[in-house]
């Protein structure tokens, strides 16, 4: 086995053998997103553009190659066939480890393993917090930083030193540390960076501010900083001309410092000299800190968004967006947006927005032409908002494939029917009417998963026409109080394998799924009841195609009523899909889930 994958790897192109080994960086058995892994290939330039291919184009290319190769294994993978996180096998990986061990390509530093380190080392990962003192070490050499569990090595300089100003690549995405504000202030030394991914995978981070110096970072190509406190970008922003990847996002939660609760506001206020004492330790004096200063900075506003600077049309490399608050930012800015012309993935928050600023955004929407992932949301945590603006649209983006709406609609426009690339819709809050509704999604003919969260539905009965839905493979409804029937007829949704069903009841169930011939399962999740579960169970037994009828709970507890005399054998459900991974398939198991998942409002990276 060891030599044939020593074979495999000697066989493999010049360019593939840096990504391959590149791989070594992350621990065994990890799960590596593919689009973090590209971002970081590009980073150390072992992907060079080619003429008619994006470099982003090239780097999905090599990606695939290892995997046709088998270098690495699929662990995720999309409705669409898409893989979309990979891991290594044991063996091959002890053999990469054994590769670059003898070609000093990576050091890895884990827990209690001492070790010297030899001058020529590019890059260093750390796992864990107690490690010996290095040997020589050149950290000038040092090209890229990445960090797995607590604080690292004692001899090491600050993450942000002039010593690591060859630093190409710092990420900090599964550190089980925060990276502070006093650490990216000097993220300025750094002028070759073109990786920087501080989000806190434990939480959210106390950063607050980007630094104005991150304007000196002009070949950063990818920038990270979600799960901060950080609710404006700066103006210098828009000088990293390279930027290919801006992702941002904040907590809504200002702790304490909330305007709707005055006098623990005034008294975390008056007590603010206090966190300076030895009485608060560091971690607990930068979140007060942090927390303060965002909502001094945004208003009080419990917007997921960050406000976007004028100027962020140079950023003319950028292809993915997340998350601008409408609100919060100027009419001229958001003007801007329509001229970030390779954008393909743009989230916003218009909650609170002005009907000027939402129509703005709007027109700004129609011109990116090249835009294939689209996530509005106009509730907070708090209440819900409107997205009728869309209404005033001629169309939306030709190429979009996922799409995101989370707020009130009313009428379906008619704009929808000339989405004909969409994959994927996630709606929420939107009170769709019947009728109207259905009809123009199911013309759509390659929507392949229909998202309906609370509210999204206001009709009595979901009707599935003959003809309609012809690629809809996944169905999933949560919240629709309204809803009483389900029913498929003939010819409709001929390749559907999955229908699931939360906090709904159908006290006229669903019917015709003996018209379903391609049907995998019905999953029914936390209080929903069906009426005649016994006769559902019955055409599921019948079904040509064995279906299964999973309940998350007892079969009394989902049963609206049944049909005398009818023998009811319900299979239990102790693993569903998991909505945390809403357009994936995991190739392991993973746990049940039954609410409305809270990422639909807090983590808008869903689309």
């Amino acid at each position: 086995m060891r030599k044939l994958v020593m074979m495999s790897y000697n066989h493999l192109p010049s360019h593939l053998k840096p990504c391959f080994l590149y791989l070594s960086i992350f621990p065994e058995d990890f799960d590596i997103r593919k689009q973090r892994l590209v971002d970081r290939w590009i980073a150390e330039g072992f992907v060079r553009a080619r003429t008619g291919m994006t470099i982003q184009d090239i780097g999905e290319k090599n990606f695939q190659e290892l995997l046709s190769r088998s270098m690495i294994q699929p662990s995720r993978v999309n409705i669409e066939g898409c893989v979309k996180s990979c891991r290594v096998h044991d063996i091959i990986w002890d053999i990469m480890v054994s590769i670059w061990r003898e070609e000093y390509f990576v050091y890895s530093a884990p827990d209690n393993v001492p070790g010297v380190v030899e001058e020529n080392i590019r890059h260093i990962v750390c796992h864990g917090s107690n490690h010996q003192a290095l040997g020589v070490m050149d950290w000038t050499r040092v090209r890229s930083l990445t960090f797995f569990g607590d604080r690292y090595m004692v001899s090491a300089p600050s993450v942000c030193s002039p010593q690591l100003r060859m630093l190409r690549a710092l990420d900090l995405e599964n550190a089980e540390y925060a990276f502070t504000q006093k650490e990216i202030n000097n993220i300025g030394f750094l002028h070759h960076l073109k990786y920087l991914n501080v989000q806190y995978g434990q939480g959210y981070s106390n950063l607050y501010a980007l630094p104005r110096s991150i304007g000196k970072l002009q070949g950063l190509q990818a920038l990270n900083i979600r799960a901060s406190y950080i609710s404006t970008l700066p103006t210098e922003i828009s000088q990293l001309q390279n930027l290919r990847s801006l992702r941002c996002s904040r907590t809504g939660f200002c702790g304490n410092f909330d305007k709707d609760k005055p006098m623990e506001c005034l008294m975390e206020i008056l007590c603010m000299p206090l966190i300076f004492t030895p009485l608060f330790d560091s971690e607990e004096r930068y979140e007060t800190t942090a927390k303060l200063h965002m909502a001094c900075c945004c208003r009080w506003s419990k917007s997921h968004g960050v406000r976007v600077p004028t100027g962020i049309c140079k950023l003319k490399e950028l292809q993915i967006l997340e998350v601008v608050d409408i609100r919060r930012t100027n009419t001229k800015a958001i003007e801007e947006l329509g001229e970030l012309c390779q954008l393909r993935k743009l989230n916003a928050i218009t909650k609170g927005a002005t009907d000027k600023n939402c129509r703005t955004f709007c027109k700004a929407i129609q011109k990116l032409s090249f835009l294939r992932s689209l996530s509005i949301v106009s509730t907070d945590d708090s209440s819900p908002g409107t997205l009728e603006w869309l209404g005033s649209a001629l169309s939306l983006p030709p190429l979009l494939r996922t799409l995101k709406l989370i707020g009130c609609i009313g009428e379906m426009p008619d704009f929808f029917r000339n989405l004909k690339q969409l994959v994927k819709i996630f709606l929420c809050g939107s009170e769709l009417k019947e009728g109207k509704t259905m009809e123009i999604l199911g013309v759509l003919p390659n929507l392949m998963l229909l998202y309906l969260y609370p509210s999204s539905y206001v009709g009595k009965a979901l009707v599935f026409r003959g003809g309609a839905f012809p690629c809809l493979r996944k169905l999933y409804t949560s919240g629709l109080n309204q809803l009483k029937e389900m029913r498929f007829e003939e010819g409709a949704s001929p390749e559907m394998e999955s229908v699931e069903i939360g906090y709904c009841r159908l006290e006229s169930g669903i019917i015709g799924i003996k018209h379903l011939p391609r049907l995998k399962e019905i999953s029914l999740r936390c209080e929903s009841k069906v009426a005649r579960l016994g006769a559902l169970q019955e055409e599921v037994n019948a079904h040509r195609n064995q279906p299964v009828l999973r309940l998350q709970k007892h079969q009394s507890d989902h049963n609206l009523g049944e049909v005398e005399g009818s023998d009811v054998q319900v299979q239990g459900t102790e693993s569903v899909p998991d909505h945390a991974q809403e357009e994936s398939q995991q190739i392991k198991p993973t746990t049940a889930m039954c609410l409305m998942p809270a990422f639909i409002i807090t983590a808008p990276n869903l689309c």
